[in-house]
């Protein structure tokens, strides 16, 4: 096992298997770095027998700008199949010298602030990271990858946001506008991106709420190598 010390410097909580979140330049201590995480995605793939995860990083590029994945930070998917918040599985993703290398879904040696990468993991993939329109993608063992320079998908419409918050909306009932602008709109993010077979992400829980719903918890995390 190859061990390398990072720690966590951005994340995210995702509770389920088809839900998103968002934390556009929040993380004040990453802000506009390399390691900022911006949305989280885990959704059904086209195969419904499949899970899509998604990170993006550094969010609001301009379209033209150049941007490259940080060769010093590990994005990494967590999985827990019990409930008590403790990953019992990682998708780790690092870039070294354009290409992607993914580890995972393996049960990590250590949990929690620190990370290890096992490159001796059953599942190991890599692909060529895309930097211009058409989308490079890979597969081994039955998993699929992407990484590169994607439009932001999230909407979000910021400013009507904060005139909601501060009382001051001219919408109707003081809400929203119908249709509202999209803050994001022309704007990119550094995606990974990853499709797994459900047979390799491990058991799931009934929902806490009591909704009858079988669950997994899934987060990324950003972490620096030291």
């Amino acid at each position: 096992m190859k061990k390398t010390n990072l720690f966590i410097i951005g994340g995210l909580l995702s509770i389920g298997i088809v839900l998103m979140a968002a934390d556009h330049l929040d993380a004040t201590a990453v802000a506009g770095g390399t390691a900022d995480i911006t949305d989280v995605y885990a959704f059904e793939g086209a195969n419904p027998d499949n899970t899509v995860f998604v990170a993006n990083v550094q969010g609001l590029l301009t379209p033209g700008a150049t941007a490259q994945f940080d060769e010093n930070v590990l994005v990494e998917f967590n999985i827990d199949n019990t409930g008590d918040l403790v990953e019992d599985l990682v998708i780790q993703a690092i870039p070294r010298d354009g290409i992607m290398y993914f580890f995972g879904p393996y049960a990590p040696g250590t949990t929690g602030l620190n990370s290890t990468i096992d490159d001796k993991t059953q599942y190991l993939g890599q692909v060529e990271i895309s930097t211009g329109a058409n989308a490079t993608t890979a597969t081994a063992n039955g998993i699929s990858y992407f990484a590169g320079l994607r439009e932001d998908a999230f909407f979000f419409d910021f400013a009507q946001f904060n005139a909601v918050i501060g009382g001051t909306s001219t919408a109707p009932g003081g809400g929203f506008n119908n249709p509202g602008v999209d803050a994001f709109d022309n704007t990119n993010v550094l995606s990974i991106v990853v499709e797994v077979s459900n047979t390799l992400l491990g058991g799931t829980f009934d929902h806490p709420a009591g909704t009858g719903v079988q669950v997994f918890n899934t987060w990324v995390e950003a972490k620096r190598k030291q």
